[in-house]
């Protein structure tokens, strides 16, 4: 743990000083900061703490959430209600970063291990980029360093499954890459080098990209051989998750922010239903008892519906001293939860999801108690004894298994990014209900807008990729998301 606190503190260093030198992407493409002559370790620091923090906080809290109905706002976080926008500072701190994976492999005194983490870095970032936006810059992505200012859109099909280029192939050379090398790598502040975890990392992201893919694929010997390799995360120690702290400037960002921004993360309706239809501890970790309750015998939790506006909220009569907000380790505590990329229960899921849809062979019973039970740990609460034999909870062998396993991944991605909105719009569960207030016509999204600056400085190919997926609004959906 000293070793993740004296890398963490430099991570937050150097965040500061890159993402200043970074701010443009045409100026690093031309060289103006000179980042090549950074040692390759500064900038793979840079790129993990700056990645997950952004993962974690302005994408997974501040965003996500409200998507994957884990938050509903009470009036000013108006994305609760679909006005989703571009989100083009994400977009635009991507390519920043994907940028400084180019320089670690640009670098003299970068090496095989290096490389092969960048590119499951890159992997990662890329993916992000196709699910938000669906077909984006990819194989000409980062062509500014060569001269190649307007890059072509590829397609999201290509992006995941081109045998040489895709992020799966990429994956699977990066953990052979790493499986067979004696070459070391400093900056490391996900694994401390621990080049086995990039590997059963790298391994684990494939699993995850190749459910997202499932609908599309007819083959599943790839998974097959992942689920039987036993080089997939084993149990929460092999987490994908960068530790926040207890002392400035690393500290998970809700800790210092405003209070009007915590009290907009409301509990949801949605969130209430399901954990209280499990009698699940974890509501009491997740969540804070309501302040009209919280000294009484029995504190209560109680959600908001999501997507309303703030006089239909007054209308309705709701007492919002009796609607709980997110839990004390989100608020309170300023290393109480991680920046996170991945955790062990996440792939446990997806694989019992695999196994209960005839896609692979195996135990998906198994799969599923390993995930919940490694849930329940990762937050600190007890499994209740009786949990996997509770009606609403154990797998019967019924249709209802698939929800039930989904359900659960669901809740386990709080604050994963995304994630939990991926997998929401690509098997429909659970059922998120778009609310009252919306602005996209009782609609659930599935992307965002491609940025402002796309249109002016790559129209031709912004243009082009627009029409391919069905125009650019927040409801077309992606290649491996529609039916």
């Amino acid at each position: 743990m000293k070793n993740y606190i004296k890398l963490f503190t430099l991570a937050i260093v150097l965040s500061t000083i890159f993402t200043s030198c970074t701010n443009d992407f045409n100026e690093i493409n031309t060289n103006n900061n000179n980042p090549e002559t950074v040692e390759p370790q500064f900038l793979l620091t840079n790129v993990i703490s700056v990645s997950s923090d952004l993962n974690a906080y302005d994408q997974g809290f501040r965003q996500a959430n409200y998507l994957a109905q884990f938050a509903a706002s009470i009036e000013f976080e108006r994305i609760d209600r679909y006005e989703m926008g571009s989100n083009s500072e994400y977009w635009d701190a991507i390519f920043r970063l994907l940028s400084d994976i180019q320089s670690i492999k640009a670098s003299d005194t970068s090496n095989e291990a290096y490389n092969a983490v960048g590119d499951i870095m890159q992997s990662y970032l890329f993916s992000q980029l196709t699910d938000l936006w669906n077909d984006v810059p990819y194989t000409e992505a980062l062509g500014a360093l060569e001269g190649q200012f307007l890059p072509k859109y590829d397609t999201q099909e290509s992006i995941y499954t081109d045998p040489e280029t895709g992020i799966i192939a990429v994956l699977q050379n990066a953990a052979s890459v790493l499986e067979n090398s004696n070459a070391t790598i400093q900056g490391d502040v996900l694994f401390n080098g621990d080049l086995e975890k990039w590997v059963k990392f790298a391994n684990s992201l494939q699993v995850r990209y190749l459910m997202r893919i499932s609908k599309r694929l007819t083959d599943f010997t790839a998974l097959q051989t992942l689920a039987d390799s036993g080089n997939l995360m084993q149990s929460n120690n092999d987490n994908a998750v960068v530790p926040y702290l207890s002392s400035a400037p690393n500290q998970y960002p809700l800790f210092n922010a405003a209070s009007g921004i915590y009290n907009e993360h409301c509990m949801t309706i949605t969130a209430e239903n399901v954990l209280k239809s499990w009698d699940d501890p974890r509501i009491e970790v997740l969540y804070k008892a309501t302040s009209a309750t919280q000294n009484n015998a029995t504190p209560e939790y109680n959600g908001l519906l999501n997507g309303q506006s703030a006089s239909t909220i007054s209308a309705s009569g709701v007492d919002l001293n009796n609607v709980s907000l997110f839990g004390s380790i989100f608020r309170d505590q300023a290393d109480g939860v991680d920046a996170q990329y991945m955790q062990y229960s996440e792939t446990q899921f997806a694989l019992a999801e695999a196994v209960a849809k005839g896609f692979i062979t195996g135990d998906a019973n198994t799969y599923y108690q390993n995930a919940i039970a490694a849930s329940f740990a990762y937050y600190n609460t007890e499994l209740p004894a009786d949990y996997f034999t509770r009606t609403a909870v154990a797998l019967d062998g019924t249709a209802e298994d698939i929800t039930k396993i989904l359900t659960q991944k669901w809740l386990s991605l709080i604050s994963v990014g995304h994630e939990a909105w991926f997998n929401v719009r690509r098997t429909g569960i659970p059922n998120l209900v778009p609310g009252p207030d919306n602005f996209n016509e009782d609609r659930y999204p599935v992307r965002y807008l491609y940025p402002e600056s796309e249109q002016a400085s790559n129209n031709a190919n912004y243009q082009e990729a627009s029409e391919r997926i069905g125009g650019d609004t927040i409801n077309s959906q992606g290649w491996w998301e529609k039916d």
